[in-house]
């Protein structure tokens, strides 16, 4: 029913949902949790999220998601660079805050629920709130709800600090500064989902655009329904069980749904499917066409950062007429491309993308002030990426800033390496990047991981690869992995197959 929030079997009414919320605002208050404070949140895909966010919301106060792969020093540094005032986990993760946790900071504990317990294959005894510290479920009945409660209409991602490049170095705390009343009313209008929408939450909730997608499904009153991880059968079960109208997903999700065996893909009514949002990365062509193959014109990818919001959209029927395109501006929206001396460039020239869209608040690095005004320009910031324009300004990607390869004086992408390699039979994923040559300075190598029976070599690769792209793009190195490390939304880390590669060596990796 619209207005029901569901993970597992659990199931919240809106109200409810809400009401839960009031009540964390009450007992964060009786921590001493003031406006602009932050309440770091080390919790999986689960309703205690969602209230949590609610309860910091309510009381003026930041909720930060934290990714839950981190390790125990990165999560002190997080919870410490941030002043965190209190910290919700799950009872599973309890083992990184050991001794990440500062002292004096109140703990919360939730209880980790069945779902999660069986998306993750977790021991129940690790699922299991310890008696020596705060059991959120018994410490929210402690308290009344507070007075005034927020009402949905008003729950937006102001009061979200996002962190952003924690696969590939220091975590930024993204803090959006206060916002207007008419920012406010368009904050939302780029996420179309309706009142009576049934929304999947595919991916984890500490990224950007699952958190956002949510709130605003939360915040129109439509049913959500939470994934505990994504799983590409599982998806296709939810689809076809809640009648799921719109969701957001990223291309390696794609990837994963287009591997299903055709009877398994056809095995599942996912009829009332009406939008797709879709962003996050470049997507393979192969893998966009094919999915609008098998679901219809429903994807509207766009393009934009967590520092920006949306900047670019691209309908299924623009990307047909023009492969590859993530779109054109979307309403008060701005960007340029740069090249290294910072002149603006001509349509098909690449270059960095800076970008600014006019209905989102302003940004800074929480406790890094000095990284915010490194990435501008003019009034536009850059989240270093590399993309050109073409005659009629449609937006195409390149790649990230960070991940192109310098060969011999040449600039490679290697993105578009892995949308070919993608679409080689028995490939179940790769990754591209620059490792260290005496010569050129640097070289490609690609890990691949194989499908599961799949008899692949380096040979038979790089000849498809010959007929695909030019030669200097191909791999001097290819290696096959059983697999490689990745996060829950399917994104790889990329530094950490790197790091080996370039240790001892200079790079900024």
């Amino acid at each position: 029913m619209a207005g029901e929030i569901i993970s597992g079997e659990r199931v919240l009414t809106q109200e409810q949902l809400f009401s839960r919320g009031a009540r964390a605002a009450t007992g964060l208050k009786n921590l001493n949790v003031r406006e602009g404070d932050v309440v770091a949140l080390l919790l999986r895909n689960d309703l205690a999220l969602l209230e949590a966010t609610i309860g910091a919301t309510t009381i003026g106060a930041y909720a930060a998601p934290i990714n839950f792969h981190s390790t125990a020093a990165e999560v002190e540094a997080i919870l410490r660079d941030n002043e965190a005032k209190a910290v919700v986990a799950h009872a599973d993760l309890l083992p990184i805050l050991q001794d990440a946790l500062p002292n004096g900071v109140p703990l919360l504990v939730v209880g980790t629920p069945p779902e999660i317990q069986q998306a993750y294959a977790l021991a129940p005894a690790d699922c299991r709130v310890p008696e020596t510290v705060t059991d959120w479920e018994q410490w929210l009945q402690q308290h009344p709800p507070y007075h005034p409660a927020l009402e949905p209409r008003h729950l937006n991602m102001i009061h979200t600090i996002m962190f952003s490049g924690g696969t590939t170095g220091r975590a930024k705390a993204i803090q959006r500064l206060p916002i207007t009343p008419e920012q406010d009313e368009k904050l939302f209008e780029g996420i179309p989902y309706p009142a009576e929408s049934h929304v999947l939450v595919t991916g984890p909730l500490y990224h950007n655009a699952p958190n956002l997608t949510c709130l605003a499904a939360l915040r129109r009153g439509a049913m959500v329904v939470l994934q505990p991880r994504f799983e590409a059968e599982e998806t296709l079960a939810l689809m076809e069980r809640y009648r799921i109208s719109h969701m957001h997903l990223v291309p390696t999700m794609f990837i994963r749904l287009l591997r299903l065996p055709e009877d398994v893909r056809n095995r599942y009514d996912t009829s009332a499917l009406e939008l797709v949002l879709h962003g996050a990365a470049p997507c393979p062509q192969v893998v966009k066409r094919a999915m609008i193959d098998w679901w219809g014109p429903v994807f509207m990818e766009y393009y934009g950062g967590t520092e920006t919001g949306v900047i670019t959209l691209a309908t299924s029927e623009e990307w047909l007429a023009r492969p590859g395109t993530v779109g054109k501006l979307v309403e008060e929206s701005r960007m340029i491309i740069l090249d290294e001396e910072g002149n603006a460039l001509p349509p098909g020239e690449p270059g960095e993308i800076f970008m600014r869209n006019a209905t989102q608040p302003d940004f800074t690095y929480h406790g890094q002030d000095g990284l915010r005004r490194e990435i501008e320009r003019d009034g536009l910031v850059t989240c270093g990426d590399i993309g050109y324009l073409d005659d009629e300004g449609y937006l195409f990607l390149c790649d990230r800033k960070n991940d192109m390869v310098i060969s011999g004086g040449v600039n490679i992408y290697p993105a578009e390496i892995e949308s070919v390699l993608i679409g080689y039979p028995g490939v179940r994923d790769c990754a591209v990047f620059g490792i260290p040559d005496e010569e050129f300075g640097e070289s490609l190598a690609a890990l691949i991981q194989p499908e599961d029976g799949a008899d692949l070599s380096g040979e038979s690769i790089r000849a498809f690869l010959r007929e695909k792209i030019a030669g200097y793009k191909v791999p001097k190195l290819i290696e096959f992995r059983s697999d490689l490390p990745r996060e829950d939304s399917g994104k790889i880390f990329k530094r950490k197959l790197r790091e080996p590669f370039w240790e001892g060596r200079e790079r900024n990796i």
